[in-house]
Formats: C-alpha cells, structure tokens, sequence
C-alpha cells in the first residue's frame, strides 16, 4: 500500500471539491488547511439561492472575455473566496493557514488571501495574472507548483 504524502492527499480532496462547480469554463476547488486539519473549501459557483451558470450561460464566454480578465462580469465567486466565505461563517479563523487549490489565485483572490493571513498556497494549474504572483511574494507568502511524484 502506498500512501500519498499530505499535498497528495489535500490535492487529490481539492480536486474532488472541484466537480461540484457549476461553472462552464472551469471547476477550481480551494480548500484551507491548518495543522493538516481541513479548515474549509470552496469552489467556484454563483452566491446561493442564484441560477446556476449552467442553466443561464456564461456571460464571459458570451461577450468573448479572455481568462483572467474582467472577474467583475462573471455570475460566480471564486474557490478561494467561497473557501475563505465559509470558514468566516463558521467562525474559523484562517490565519497561518495553507491554501490548496486546483489553480493559482487571481489578483482578486490573493488580495483577499493576504488579508485573511494565508501563509502558504499550493496549487495545481497555472493562471494568466502574474500580479497575482508578484503580491503574494511581496506579502511574505510561500507558493508553489504542486506536481505529483508521478509527474516529475
């Protein structure tokens, strides 16, 4: 029996998060972890009690919108805020917590990752925002490429 090492294991329950994203373009799924505790997740999807985009359409890919660009003209939250929504309404606090998450945050999302004390992001996937990546390190915050060890 081979047993995955702990960014394996938040990893592959970050990808399972991810499918139950309503979103035509992409399932993400982020997940807050502390002391190897899962703290909460999230993934991306519209505020509850919305339609679902699956049912309106995308208005992105309606009006051609590139992929990282104009977050304000999408129906949905994303991964890492619902993450960040449900642990504040749990009363959590995430604080020198980690964030797995099947992509690297958006500008957005690492303003609001720096705000909540994240400390360190493991992701999967890349994203076009490299301003992203520059105020994440100008914060102090650890983040890296998650590949598995088959991968490499």
């Amino acid at each position: 029996m081979v047993r995955p090492d702990w960014d394996e294991y938040f990893m592959q329950i970050t990808r399972l998060v991810a499918t139950r994203s309503t979103c035509m373009r992409r399932q993400v799924g982020a997940m807050l972890v502390k002391d190897r505790n899962i703290l909460a997740t999230g993934y991306n999807g519209v505020p509850t009690g919305i339609t679902h985009c699956d049912v309106t359409g995308c208005l992105r890919d309606q009006l051609k919108v590139p992929s990282g660009e104009r977050h304000e003209l999408c129906r949905g939250l994303h991964a890492e805020q619902n993450a960040i929504i449900q642990a504040a309404r749990h009363g959590t606090n995430v604080a020198a917590a980690t964030l797995y998450c099947t992509d690297s945050p958006c500008i957005i999302c690492s303003k609001m990752l720096i705000n909540a004390g994240v400390t360190d992001i493991i992701y999967g996937r890349g994203y076009p925002d490299q301003l992203s990546l520059e105020m994440l390190g100008e914060a102090g915050i650890r983040f890296h490429h998650y590949q598995p060890a088959s991968a490499t």
